[in-house]
């Protein structure tokens, strides 16, 4: 079953956390100096949240799948309407390890569909360029969950 996912830039954590904490009456599961994650399963939503220099607001909405099967037949779909932005195998970003597929829909807005297989200790991977971006672009970003508004696949 897929959990839907938002994804919410902040300007100020603190006090963000303190409200999302209060309207969905939970803990956050994660959180780091700069995210906070809440895995709630009424309604069922990854809700997370970043004080990362962005612009305050919704930054991208998402499907979070349970397995690579799953993920895989999302991704079938977006390849075949041929909506993907961006593909990423193994990417670090938001303190976990995923796979991905990136579209944007015809109002602009950034869609995530992943599968984590892990936990990270970055909000991002430094390092080489398939890092964030999949092996196939040509230099490293510093900013996963960035896709570009062109392919880069």
């Amino acid at each position: 079953m897929k959990r839907f996912h938002v994804h919410v830039n902040v300007d100020q954590l603190g006090p963000s956390i303190r409200f999302y904490t209060t309207l969905f009456g939970a803990e956050p599961t994660v959180v780091k100096d700069d995210y906070a994650k809440w895995m709630l399963d009424d309604p069922r939503v990854n809700f997370a949240i970043s004080q990362r220099g962005r612009a305050a607001g919704i930054d991208h909405l998402g499907l979070q799948a349970d397995d690579s099967e799953e993920l895989n037949a999302i991704g079938d779909r977006l390849l075949h309407a041929d909506a993907v932005a961006l593909v990423e195998k193994a990417t670090t970003c938001c303190y976990a390890r995923s796979d991905k597929f990136w579209a944007q829909d015809p109002q602009g807005i950034r869609w995530e569909t992943f599968h984590t297989i892990g936990e990270a200790t970055t909000y991002t991977a430094p390092g080489p360029a398939n890092a964030c971006c999949g092996p196939v672009r040509s230099e490293a970003t510093t900013a996963c969950c960035v896709p570009t508004t062109t392919p880069c696949c």
